[in-house]
């Protein structure tokens, strides 16, 4: 029997009968989604501005687009053009709600795999709480001389108020154009946003876009490294936990690789109960999932994954920034890659 996680994003693709059903719970949504807007703008509901300029990565599309590493993108930017920033994330997938920082030792269960991936990438303060707002208020008390605070994963968290919006779509569009439960849309679109980034790679007529490859090298947890291209000489399986683990799948047959088995699991699965036999070796993963899956198997091998925007996209951003009041060089070197991992 398929679950939700597989079978709601085939039914978002079009309009038709699974999508008509949900389509009058669509209407209770948006009403839902108007009145909290409206109380944010209203007061009725209590926002705040740190003392920082805040960077909003997101997506109006349930599912991943890229935001983490893209938000590894902007940060590493940030620094080569001589900002000091800093990371705000929920965390999702840890256990409990409270705030603190992400450090060298973390584990995922605490802070979250994106946060902790963000980190590892970026050697920036990270920080993860429930509230984006308190969150951000602890991370410049803790670390003041921050001036860019880089909020992932939070463009429908209105409590914290926002310089910039960085929205990201990738190759599904908005679907069926639907709010849920009936197609994709967390919030109406089309929407203002200050920068609209499309990671599918292909041109487009509206906004920037961003090409997302995967490395050309696989590394385990002993940090031994293994070409794609010698992997592609024999079967291998395959496990994600993503929003959209096919993508991944697809990604590494392009690659010429042979998945014998494939396992897509939730979003942000804790390979609590993985059991290492239950895939032949070798046994690729996304690094994502690699930061869980290591502990109970250390010889899983990790594909990370490189987001690029076009220069355009580093330029419009630092004017933006220039505009907001930022030391930003008239002319900079743009970060051309990064590594990261395709998620929610």
């Amino acid at each position: 029997m398929q679950t939700l996680h597989t079978l709601l994003p085939r039914i978002w693709l079009s309009r038709g009968v699974l999508a008509w059903m949900l389509w009058p719970v669509s209407l209770v949504y948006g009403a839902l989604v108007f009145l909290r807007r409206w109380a944010f703008q209203t007061g009725w509901l209590a926002s705040g501005h740190p003392p920082a300029v805040v960077v909003v990565v997101g997506n109006v599309v349930v599912g991943g687009a890229g935001k983490t590493p893209m938000t590894i993108a902007l940060v590493r930017h940030l620094h080569a053009i001589g900002l000091k920033a800093g990371v705000v994330s929920r965390g999702h997938g840890r256990n409990g709600n409270d705030i603190r920082q992400v450090v060298p030792g973390s584990v995922a269960g605490e802070v979250g795999d994106e946060p902790l991936l963000i980190q590892r990438h970026t050697g920036a303060p990270v920080w993860v709480g429930a509230s984006r707002l308190a969150t951000a208020r602890q991370l410049l008390q803790s670390h003041p001389d921050i001036q860019v605070i880089v909020c992932d994963d939070g463009l429908q968290h209105l409590a914290l108020q926002r310089d910039l919006e960085i929205c990201l779509m990738d190759d599904r569009g908005t679907g069926n154009g639907w709010l849920l439960p009936a197609g994709p849309l967390r919030e109406p679109w089309p929407r203002p946003v200050d920068l609209l980034l499309n990671t599918h790679g292909q041109a487009c007529r509206d906004g920037f876009v961003a090409q997302r490859r995967l490395m050309p090298e696989a590394v385990n947890a002993a940090g031994e490294r293994r070409s794609l291209t010698e992997l592609a000489a024999q079967s291998v399986s395959a496990v994600a936990g993503l929003a959209r683990p096919q993508a991944f799948f697809d990604m590494l047959r392009a690659q010429g690789l042979t998945l014998a088995q494939t396992v897509a699991l939730p979003d942000h699965h804790d390979f609590a109960d993985w059991d290492k036999n239950a895939l032949p070796a070798p046994l690729l993963c996304t690094e994502k999932d690699a930061v869980k899956l290591w502990v109970h198997q250390p010889d899983a091998w990790a594909v990370p994954m490189t987001l690029a925007p076009e220069p355009a996209f580093w330029q419009a951003l630092e004017e933006k920034l220039r505009q907001l009041g930022l030391d930003v060089p008239a002319s900079t070197r743009p970060v051309s890659s990064v590594h990261g991992q395709q998620t929610a």
